[in-house]
């Protein structure tokens, strides 16, 4: 889907429709997309299009040198990189929620926090962080509604900083996360705005809609109504 994103983003005339095939559905859950192929493929022939936003960033690629890319559902600069990275690397036997919520885990075990720089639209952050989350959709992560009520056709980012986690943290929050109801929390910040910029003295993997294209520094920028989406009529 992030392909095809990137191939469509601003054309006109092109419109995007999702046979939801993959392991987490996190892009259709924001829609109400069915997962049934049947039904699926009645709203790719039946249903009508939806004007949304798209996510333009501008990154650092693994191989050097800057490289721009769009998204359509969430991107984001820290540890839920490395833990997509770690979901596409195993065989996700256990289905997305699973896979994402057992990655997860095993990343915040390792991970090692470092000092955030965070600008959003004229807002400023300084903070160690686990993640700045900048979402166009809701859900991520296999099916964690991590920004409820983000609206991918209003010309914001919903962006979500995670701060400094302790385990005890994690085991409480991450089940509220798949109902939607881990917020508001002490250590997590929702902030929107049309542009995001993150940078941290030691690169952050980024990610987008679930690929991992490159690390900080990361420039998010909205494009309004840049994708024409096949939706439930």
């Amino acid at each position: 889907m992030n392909e095809v994103v990137n191939g469509i983003a601003g054309r006109p005339g092109a419109e995007l429709a999702v046979i939801p095939r993959g392991t987490g559905w996190d892009f259709v859950r924001t829609y109400g997309i069915p997962r049934r192929l049947d039904d699926a493929l009645r709203i790719v022939r039946d249903g009508r299009a939806r004007e949304i936003d798209a996510g333009r960033v501008r990154f650092r690629a693994w191989e050097g040198g800057d490289r721009v890319a769009y998204f359509a559902n969430i991107g984001s600069a820290g540890m839920s990189g490395a833990i997509a990275k770690r979901a596409n690397e195993t065989s996700k036997a256990l289905g997305g929620k699973l896979s994402y919520f057992w990655a997860t885990f095993a990343v915040f075990s390792r991970w090692r926090n470092s000092e955030v720089e965070l600008v959003v639209d004229d807002e400023r952050r300084r903070a160690r962080m686990h993640d700045v989350v900048v979402a166009n959709g809701r859900y991520f992560g296999g099916g964690m509604m991590i920004c409820p009520q983000a609206d991918p056709s209003d010309g914001l980012f919903d962006v979500l900083t995670i701060g400094d986690l302790t385990k005890r943290d994690l085991l409480l929050t991450l089940p509220k996360t798949y109902r939607g109801s881990h917020l508001p929390h002490p250590k997590a910040e929702l902030l929107r705005g049309k542009v995001v910029e993150v940078d941290a003295p030691a690169p952050l993997p980024v990610e987008l809609d679930g690929e991992q294209p490159g690390t900080t520094p990361a420039r998010f920028e909205v494009v309004p109504r840049a994708l024409r989406l096949r939706v439930p009529g």
